[in-house]
């Protein structure tokens, strides 16, 4: 069975479900193992309420046994604490209130940006509360369940998955020249999970200036994957080419809006000799097949497959579409001018967009793991891992 997952709930509904099939028995998973990272996609600096209201933690619910996982479905449920307070606005029963065809906290005022207004025209909605609770970003804690999981698998076959932020607001912060071996313990250390000092403590003062304004930022993080063996994914096929999976899963988190792998744009900047990356044999280095690109301009894939270099992937998100001093718009239930509604919401997310952009990289590359070196088990995936690895290196001592 190929790897895949589906998640289900609403923001302010009773519970959020993530379930993730074809994951091989004996992964070793904890409860630990997901809530570490359910915690640090709430962090970050410019947060709003919510984060403060709920603290994420996962209930195993199918899957799992003794600490292992048992190839069946895993099925994970994360309650929301603030469902107490709305339960009269989302509950699914129908009410008397109903009556007047909008409950209370309907939504007519739409939202620039968000899915509100669309999402009402395509299901034939009154009230955008139906689009505004599903599209919210509360859906992602599901993913980063699931992602969880997959970044287990990864670590058990020497797969590492980091993101660090590198813009927020107009401020870049400069990337060192060798990362540290434990990326994501150095960035989750900073309030903006940035691992340049000074530009945090003008992203900080940047954030404070935008929410006096009623206003919302946007950023940039990279996600960086180690330890990946050569061959992932596929040049045969458009839809087994692995940075284009990547692309589909990073910009279908809310509010990303531009991806790119290595150097992204700045190679139609630049001409061939500055741009592609050459290579020199490297035995010993069995992952990328005993050679090394003297650089990643690439950012670890050629050819829809990955090099066995470090992937990095950087992912663009826009400021959050609702504002405190809110935009212009309509109000779809009168058709005059209105101003948008101001639900709770954050300053920028950009931080906690880093963690579930890896949990959306760990799934792509969980998956196409799995594709190539299959297995019921882990032990027989790492078998079917280690044989590939010996084939490279028969390739060298040939």
């Amino acid at each position: 069975m190929p790897l895949r997952f589906t998640t289900a709930g609403e923001s302010h509904g009773p519970a959020l479900v993530s379930v993730l099939e074809g994951m091989p028995a004996g992964v070793p998973l904890l409860a630990a193992d997901v809530d570490r990272e359910l915690a640090r996609r709430q962090q970050g600096y410019g947060r709003g309420r919510r984060m403060q209201i709920e603290t994420d933690r996962i209930e195993f619910l199918s899957g799992v046994r003794g600490g292992e996982t048992l190839g069946s479905p895993i099925a994970m449920l994360v309650r929301n604490s603030d469902w107490k307070n709305w339960i009269e606005i989302m509950d699914p029963a129908p009410r008397d209130s109903d009556a007047d065809g909008l409950r209370k906290r309907h939504v007519t005022r739409v939202r620039p940006g968000h899915a509100d207004l669309t999402g009402i025209l395509k299901y034939d909605r009154s009230d955008a509360r139906d689009i505004l609770e599903r599209a919210s970003a509360r859906e992602t804690t599901s993913r980063v369940a699931a992602g969880a999981v997959c970044k287990v698998l990864l670590r058990e076959v020497g797969v590492h998955v980091g993101s660090h932020l590198v813009h927020l607001g107009g401020i870049d912060a400069t990337r060192p020249a060798s990362l540290p071996d434990d990326l994501n313990a150095a960035a989750d250390a900073s309030l903006l999970r940035t691992l340049d000092p000074d530009a945090e403590a003008r992203m900080i003062t940047r954030i404070d200036a935008a929410k006096k304004e009623g206003n919302t930022l946007g950023g940039i993080c990279e996600v960086v994957v180690r330890g990946l063996p050569v061959g992932l994914g596929s040049h045969v096929s458009w839809d087994t080419r692995l940075d284009g999976r990547l692309g589909q899963a990073m910009l279908s988190i809310p509010a990303v809006k531009g991806v790119e792998i290595g150097l992204g744009f700045e190679t139609a900047r630049r001409t061939g000799a500055d741009v592609h990356d050459e290579i020199e044999a490297a035995p010993g280095r069995t992952r990328a097949g005993h050679v090394r690109r003297r650089t990643n301009r690439a950012g670890g894939t050629e050819g829809g497959m990955t090099t066995g270099e470090e992937l990095v992937v950087r992912v663009a998100m826009k400021p959050i579409s609702t504002l405190m001093r809110p935009l212009g718009t309509v109000d779809v239930a009168t058709g005059e001018p209105a101003q948008a509604v101001a639900e709770r919401s954050d300053v920028t997310a950009v931080p906690a967009m880093g963690v579930i952009a890896e949990a959306m990289a760990a799934f792509v590359l969980a998956a196409a793991l799995l594709e190539k070196f299959g297995g019921d088990s882990l032990r027989e995936t790492q078998r079917n891992l280690e044989a590939y690895l010996a084939r490279l290196d028969e390739r060298i001592e040939r």
